[in-house]
């Protein structure tokens, strides 16, 4: 009994692992396709680049920040509300009017911080990608303010909201 035991785990254990090996040439063959994919994809048009607008009455973006990039982070957000209120356009103008910047005031688990910019009321269909309107503020700027979003930034969220209720003022 205990060889005919023995024999079926080890037949057991020789399906696994086989099957193991096939899924990680399958996850190989799958990762290379993509990569010569993206390869090729330059040859092709870009697509636009990702715009965000608010449908709702309030929105609201969010940045998860390194814990020691908040400062350099905060330099940006300085610089963005130079360029709202620099701005010829009047859509931009709108925007810094309803524009606030809010910090989390304990750092999360893994130390970031996470910063809300809360958008009340928003300026419907204009685009409030803060690298966008940096870029368009400071286009000399233009690569330096790449690289600072880039080592400061872990993640980013945007969410509508409607307005349901206002206490009173």
């Amino acid at each position: 009994m205990l060889s005919t035991w023995t024999s079926a785990t080890a037949v057991i254990r020789r399906i696994g692992i086989a099957l193991m090996l096939t899924a990680i040439v399958v996850l190989t063959t799958a990762s290379l396709a993509n990569a010569q994919a993206a390869a090729a994809a330059p040859a092709q048009a870009a697509p636009a680049p990702q715009v965000r607008s608010f449908s709702g009455d309030v929105g609201v973006l969010s940045y998860i920040v390194k814990g020691d990039k908040a400062a350099d982070f905060e330099a940006l957000v300085a610089k963005l509300k130079d360029g709202l209120a620099k701005s010829e356009k009047p859509d931009r103008k709108a925007q810094g009017a309803g524009w606030r910047v809010l910090k989390q005031v304990e750092a999360r688990p893994d130390g970031n911080i996470t910063y809300l910019f809360l958008v009340d009321p928003v300026v419907k269909d204009a685009d409030y990608t803060f690298s966008a309107i940096l870029y368009e503020a400071f286009p000399a700027e233009r690569q330096a303010i790449y690289e600072a979003i880039k080592n400061c930034v872990v993640g980013s969220g945007m969410v509508n909201y409607q307005s349901v209720m206002t206490a009173v003022k």
